[in-house]
């Protein structure tokens, strides 16, 4: 009967959850490896998207920005498979934050960015944007724009989420 009520309650909890991260949360993308298509000028690395720096002002502190490519990308290795609750995404707003209009958040175990879609980013109005995922599991996030040259800017990149556990560790109560 307990297991019933924790299983109750847990479901209860996650429809309650909102894509924001919860107060304390562990953003999973600082600091890790990250790599992009090309990069515009040295200033601006696929490091600077996980400094933990949000400034929108490149000319103040540089984002990760990549040379104008055909289908620009930007991958976050996580080293592990996790389930990805949310990612947040802080564009840029010294100039031209319409860049990032049509970009696609994906999610999955392929290098090659050839993984699922969690998100599109379809409104530029608010610098900050919030991504759901609800739980696309994977070991590498990637912005990608499709099917056009343009180049990709990332002041900064939060992933949040939980590490996927083995069956072993999933004990339940039967």
């Amino acid at each position: 009967m307990k297991c019933i009520v924790v299983l109750l309650a847990c479901v209860a909890l996650g429809w309650a959850q909102s894509c924001n991260p919860q107060p304390g949360a562990q953003n999973l993308a600082i600091s890790r490896v990250v790599r992009q298509s090309s990069t515009y000028a040295a200033q601006y690395p696929a490091e600077k998207a996980v400094d933990g720096i949000k400034d929108t002002n490149t000319f103040a502190r540089p984002c990760a920005i990549t040379g104008y490519d055909r289908g620009p990308w930007w991958q976050l290795d996580l080293k592990m498979n996790y389930r990805v609750g949310s990612v947040v995404i802080v564009n840029r707003g010294d100039c031209c934050a319409d860049r990032l209009k049509g970009a696609e958040i994906r999610v999955g175990s392929s290098p090659d960015n050839n993984n699922p879609v969690c998100g599109t980013v379809t409104d530029i109005s608010q610098l900050t944007l919030t991504l759901c995922c609800k739980g696309l599991e994977g070991r590498y996030v990637s912005v990608v724009i499709p099917g056009r040259n343009e180049y990709l800017q990332l002041c900064e990149v939060e992933v949040y989420g939980e590490e996927v556990t083995t069956k072993e560790e999933q004990k339940l109560c039967w």
